[in-house]
């Protein structure tokens, strides 16, 4: 089977617009999360979030683009665009017909239902755009990358709640190794920090009002987030041949599902998703060190996380160095795998692990190396990425330092 490598990264999210000041926040402990500057906020019980501040849609696209892009396609197209700079990849020819696109989002174009219902209910109005349905659609974002850059291989999107992004890009990684497609781009993006997408959420019940505190004792919640990160996963053979420049090495995918209830998270379900991963990747425990957590700073998910890498790990998990980046940018629901992605790269690259911010009390039931408040200094050349959705859907991914 083909071997997979990453050659390009790109992203927009609450900590920065690009990968270089996504890296510096995660090694300054730098916080996103802030109140929200959005329509009706004063409706709202929770009034804080990962936003992308200060973002000029007219600045970056045209009138017309703009009618197609929702916002969460918006922070797609800007990250993809980044990635394949870095990548120095053009598919043209045969490159084009043997590349493709698959993304994740968990709910896609909710800015435009949530415009669209206030025209409709609020305002009267009797009728929307015409492009309401492609502007929404999960696919847009997939679709339009696709189109911009000519990839004509196999491209769609996944949407599996919390997990879609590391969906995504494992299914991208299958595809490459085992030969349907030479590159592909991948990743996810998301953007519900609008009043409905909120209002949503907050019947949950799972929300913060003050800050996300993962594996910390006193956690009140989640922080939801926005934007996007791509990547451009290759074909190693491809990549070397060409002189790509190589970000890091993917050498393991797994997804489970629970099968048990769609909010709660079960322990043996994350558990046989961490070590089908192991597997696949051909390598034992105790070869990992850094792992970037779910770690959504509710007790729920935390708890059982921590459960899961304790029961695979054995008395390796002492050791293991574990922190959510969700702390800082918030939770991007499906694209926060593609977010937290950028944390595992940069443990590759830098040696720098990216801390679990808000850390106050120790958790007995989260007894592992958090790395608390401030990022840590570490030569690490095996690294895993976990997400664990509602529904019980897991997806975990392994890479490793560049060859």
């Amino acid at each position: 089977m083909r071997r997979v490598v990453i050659t390009g990264a790109g992203t927009v999210n609450a900590l920065a617009r690009d990968v270089a000041g996504t890296y510096a926040a995660f090694a300054e402990a730098r916080c996103g999360i802030a109140e929200l500057d959005i329509r009706d906020k004063d409706r709202l019980s929770i009034k804080i979030g990962g936003q992308v501040r200060d973002w000029d849609a007219e600045a970056l696209f045209s009138r017309q683009q703009i009618t197609l892009f929702d916002r969460f396609t918006q922070f797609t197209l800007v990250a993809a665009e980044q990635a394949i700079a870095q990548s120095g990849l053009v598919f043209d020819g045969d490159l084009g017909d043997e590349s493709g696109v698959v993304l994740g989002t968990a709910a896609g174009g909710v800015n435009t239902w949530d415009d669209s219902y206030r025209a409709v209910y609020a305002e009267d109005k009797n009728r929307v755009h015409p492009f309401v349905v492609p502007k929404l659609m999960n696919s847009a974002a997939a679709s339009h990358v696709a189109m911009q850059f000519g990839l004509r291989g196999p491209s769609f999107s996944v949407s599996t709640a919390c997990a879609s992004s590391n969906h995504a890009m494992g299914l991208a990684f299958q595809a490459i190794r085992g030969g349907s497609a030479t590159v592909m781009v991948t990743g996810g993006s998301e953007s519900m920090l609008c009043f409905g997408g909120i209002k949503a959420w907050e019947g949950l019940r799972v929300m913060s009002q003050t800050a996300c505190r993962p594996f910390s004792l006193n956690r009140s919640g989640m922080v939801q987030g926005e934007g996007a990160a791509v990547f451009v996963f290759e074909d190693y053979d491809h990549a070397r041949a060409r002189g790509a420049e190589i970000l890091a090495e993917v050498i393991g995918f797994a997804m489970t599902s629970d099968a048990s209830d769609i909010v709660m998270p079960s322990q043996e379900g994350a558990a046989r998703a961490i070590r089908l991963a192991l597997r696949d990747a051909k390598v034992a425990p105790d070869a990992v060190g850094y792992i970037n957590a779910h770690g959504t700073g509710t007790a729920a998910n935390d708890k059982t996380e921590c459960a899961a890498i304790a029961q695979v790990f054995g008395p390796a998990a002492e050791s293991v160095m574990l922190s959510s980046t969700k702390s800082m940018h918030g939770h991007l629901i499906g694209g926060t795998g593609a977010v937290e992605l950028l944390a595992c790269l940069m443990a590759l690259q830098q040696g720098v692990i990216a801390p679990t911010i808000g850390y106050e009390v120790a958790d007995p039931d989260c007894p592992l190396d958090v790395v608390p408040n401030q990022a840590r200094e570490a030569s690490v050349d095996l690294v895993m990425s976990n997400a664990f959705a509602f529904g019980g859907l897991n997806a975990v991914l392994v890479l490793r330092k560049a060859p």
